[in-house]
């Protein structure tokens, strides 16, 4: 299984191939250079391992929430290589994706539970938690977005890691709520290589989508994404 997987969402910008049970990852922290970095990445990440992009099996992305600009970035480019290649696209979410991260970090007999949540700007966090399901996220309650007064801890999970740039909020966050979150890391930010793993099981469950059902996901409802023109 060959899989291409994309990340722009955040201030990183990454790409990463899923080949075989390997992951190779090109990440750069570059809130300003995802244009400039993305397809010279996937370029060098093909060449590398001696891939032609007809090689691929999928193709997958950090689908958001994140930033609005960085999250469509990738879309669009995923979109185009879909069409292109007539490839198959995982969608992961962002929030989903840095709890895989955090996953892989934990030490046996950690928190089982993980609340990820990422700054949304305007005195809002994007929020998620997410129980830890032999070494995979699964998601606990909807993804959302709210002040950090209103985020709540879903039911059914005692012992709770808290990541994500959003816990740099955590004074703003219900007393009850961090009365049960353990460690916190505000430093984990979205990659490609755990997109690409969590693809990769995605698309083995068939949880795949054509090109024009690509789409990014902003949980905010005033934010509208354009399908590239041409495509209904």
């Amino acid at each position: 299984m060959k899989i291409l997987a994309l990340d722009t969402s955040s201030e990183g910008c990454s790409a990463a191939l899923f080949v075989d049970g390997d992951v190779i990852e090109k990440f750069e922290h570059a809130p300003r250079g995802h244009t400039r970095l993305l397809m010279p990445m996937v370029r060098e990440l093909l060449a590398e391992q001696g891939l032609k992009p007809q090689d691929l099996d999928a193709l997958a992305f950090a689908r958001g929430p994140g930033s609005f600009t960085g999250v469509r970035i990738a879309t669009g480019v995923i979109q185009g290589l879909a069409w292109g290649l007539d490839l198959p696209v995982v969608p992961v979410s962002s929030l989903e994706t840095v709890a895989f991260g955090a996953i892989e970090r934990l030490q046996p007999g950690d928190s089982e539970g993980i609340a990820v949540a990422f700054d949304a700007r305007m005195s809002e966090l994007y929020w998620g938690c997410f129980r830890n399901r032999s070494g995979l996220p699964e998601r606990l309650g909807e993804e959302q977005v709210c002040p950090p007064s209103r985020v709540v801890l879903e039911p059914g999970v005692t012992c709770w890691s808290g990541v994500g740039s959003g816990w740099a909020f955590r004074e703003q966050m219900p007393p009850e709520v961090l009365a049960r979150v353990g460690a916190i890391d505000e430093s984990l930010i979205p990659r490609a290589g755990w997109v690409a793993y969590l693809a990769a099981e995605k698309f083995r469950k068939g949880q795949t989508v054509p090109a024009e059902q690509a789409q990014p996901v902003y949980i905010r409802d005033e934010v509208t994404w354009k399908k590239l023109p041409g495509r209904d």
